[in-house]
């Protein structure tokens, strides 16, 4: 009597870890799935080969996307010499952000080169213009929490650059020896080294020009050589690129959060952050240019995370929390000329 209620005691054991171990693997097996889709785990990513034009968007587009997703695309262009481009439809619509920060459910586009967030997106304006990878591979990022999905979510078109462009043509279409000292001086302040300046002058013979450009002889020494306080021989080159690094670039600006982002409801901690913005003279610009500025030529939105400070209803205590706050930096800089007159008067 024992023995077959063991038998049977033993099958049902048996079954139930035979159901247990299929439910275990269904599971892992889903589980599995979602990371493979790139959903629900940010770091795995759907890696995409442009090989032409093609579509990203949101799940269920146009209409109202799910809620807690978290979804990562990759794309990348097999030819390293390619850049690719990404244009949004004007349909656009994500949950609306808070204090104008995009918190919730948004869409970011990433560069992989080197993890600038070139913008994020939410509520009803999708990006403007057109968004261009600096090498052959750029990042999407598409987030929705657990409330207030909208529609329609959103829409990027994909397509392939040329990451060469044509070279600009030459400053000057002239030989040197029928320019102007003007003409012939904003040719050379273009040229980026003492071999450059000395070939450009004297194509034939520029490489004997070069030895003899140090030369001490009686007829080209120098003040300094004669008193005494030539203490070494000159690097032109350096003195050309410290004039580049010091003159308009982007440099180091500490910046008031409040009033940057015309916040005055609200205190930041830190209050102020240092961001790239163009700085330093134009003095170099051409004879021809009568207003000179130093002018961002590349700018991008950049988010940094802080302690943010905002007074409680009744006026009772603070609330506390970290927020991002987007923060623009200047990341290439150029002197333009804003007027062609030769004058003020002109």
């Amino acid at each position: 009597m024992i023995l077959p209620f063991l038998i049977l005691l033993t099958t049902s054991i048996q079954h139930h870890g035979s159901n247990a171990d299929s439910s275990f693997s269904n599971k892992f097996q889903l589980s599995s799935m979602k990371e493979h889709n790139g959903v629900q785990d940010t770091q795995q990513e759907k890696i995409i080969t442009v090989v032409s034009e093609g579509v990203i968007q949101s799940p269920e587009f146009p209409r109202t996307y799910p809620r807690n997703k978290a979804i990562l695309w990759r794309l990348i262009a097999v030819e390293e010499d390619r850049r690719i481009q990404l244009t949004f439809d004007e349909r656009f619509g994500l949950e609306e952000p808070e204090d104008n920060i995009c918190k919730y459910d948004f869409v970011e586009i990433e560069e992989p080169l080197d993890g600038t967030i070139l913008g994020r997106w939410c509520g009803t304006k999708p990006a403007t213009g057109k968004q261009i990878s600096k090498g052959n591979q750029i990042r999407i990022r598409f987030v929705s929490d657990e409330y207030f999905p909208s529609e329609p979510g959103f829409c990027i078109y994909y397509s392939l650059l040329p990451l060469t462009f044509p070279e600009p043509q030459s400053p000057s279409l002239h030989p040197p020896s029928v320019q102007s000292i003007d003409m012939l001086d904003d040719v050379v302040s273009y040229l980026n080294t003492v071999e450059e300046v000395i070939k450009y002058l004297e194509p034939d013979r520029w490489q004997l020009d070069m030895e003899d450009l140090y030369k001490s002889t009686w007829h080209v020494v120098g003040k300094s050589f004669i008193h005494h306080r030539k203490s070494r021989v000159v690097d032109l080159n350096l003195l050309k690129e410290e004039v580049r690094l010091f003159s308009c670039t982007p440099r180091n600006y500490s910046v008031s959060l409040r009033e940057e982002l015309k916040r005055t409801d609200t205190i930041f901690w830190p209050s102020c952050l240092l961001v790239k913005r163009c700085g330093g003279n134009c003095a170099c610009c051409a004879h021809s240019c009568y207003d000179c500025q130093c002018t961002a030529t590349k700018v991008t939105k950049k988010y940094h995370e802080v302690l943010q400070l905002r007074p409680k209803n009744g006026g009772k205590g603070w609330q506390k929390s970290m927020t991002d706050v987007p923060l623009e930096h200047h990341e290439e800089c150029d002197c333009v000329c804003s007027s062609s007159s030769s004058s003020p008067d002109g």
